[in-house]
């Protein structure tokens, strides 16, 4: 289901937006590729603060 909505953005945003925007790409298709990728990095930030939680609870095997 598409739903035609308006998004106020600055001039500035909608240069960078056009300038995203491949040949035959729609906004919303940049809009869902940038999300994608913004989710991808928020899943990888976490699981780096996972990583580095549990590294500081590790002990070196020589220490034991």
């Amino acid at each position: 289901m598409t739903l035609n909505k308006r998004i106020p953005v600055s001039e500035a945003i909608w240069r960078q937006l056009s300038n995203a925007k491949e040949a035959g790409m729609t906004y919303d298709d940049v809009l869902a590729e940038m999300l994608q990728l913004y989710n991808r990095k928020k899943l990888m930030d976490r699981m780096e603060r996972v990583e580095a939680m549990n590294k500081k609870d590790l002990v070196d095997i020589d220490e034991l």
